[in-house]
């Protein structure tokens, strides 16, 4: 089945800094672009790390100074000047990444994982090519249902488990997928669920889905795929 990639939803002009880059500047850059992180780069535009508003905001009640420029900017509160910061002092390392050709289901779940709000999109030598955000992944939801219908009859039904379209019918609201029908097997019926889930902007699914017999199903080469002989 076809996902969306990361690629189709990342943006390609980012806003970055440098491991010298100044805690105030890094505060400047946030407030101005209104985004809450940014990637560090080296001098062959690779990403060492991340800094965000939250790495300030953490640096700042750690009880380490900072001017109060950067404080205003950051957290709009004014402290003592202090020593003055760099990006590599604050910033959190090593970076999240993703690549462009990864899917993007497979983005947001290593985002939820790691607990990241962006995560930089890199090339197979780990340069920055775009950032993709939780805003962005969003997106994904968005999808009309009357293209969620027609994925789930022809990448589910027809491509992937070899069944007849009329087999079972699919009705979409809002993403949500209501499976209706009769197949030979349960064990269909389960993976008939677990396909229909993992296509883009599906919210839920809700199978009504029967089965003629159960039984055990055998082995076969269609077991690499991760589905039984028989469908």
């Amino acid at each position: 089945m076809k996902h969306i990639k990361v690629g189709d939803l990342m943006t390609d002009e980012v806003v970055s800094v440098v491991p010298l880059t100044s805690f105030k500047e890094v505060a400047k850059l946030l407030a101005q672009y209104d985004i809450s992180g940014l990637p560090v780069l080296d001098d062959e535009d690779r990403v060492v790390g991340v800094v965000s508003e939250s790495d300030l905001v953490g640096r700042q009640a750690a009880g380490y100074p900072v001017t109060g420029d950067a404080a205003d900017a950051a957290t709009g509160t004014t402290v003592s000047n202090g020593a003055e910061f760099t990006a590599a002092e604050v910033m959190s390392t090593p970076a999240v990444t993703v690549r462009a050709e990864e899917n993007a289901p497979a983005a947001a779940r290593l985002m939820t994982r790691r607990g990241v709000e962006r995560l930089p999109v890199v090339d197979d030598e780990d340069r920055l090519v775009g950032i993709v955000t939780r805003r962005d992944l969003l997106r994904l939801f968005l999808r009309p249902d009357a293209e969620i219908r027609r994925r789930v009859v022809q990448d589910v039904l027809t491509d992937t488990m070899d069944l007849g379209a009329d087999m079972v019918t699919a009705h979409v609201v809002d993403g949500v997928v209501t499976l209706e029908g009769r197949l030979r097997k349960r064990t269909q019926i389960a993976i008939l669920t677990r396909l229909a889930e993992q296509l883009d902007g599906v919210v839920a699914v809700v199978n009504h889905v029967t089965a003629h017999e159960d039984g055990p199903v055998a082995a076969s080469p269609r077991a690499a795929r991760g589905l039984p002989a028989e469908l």
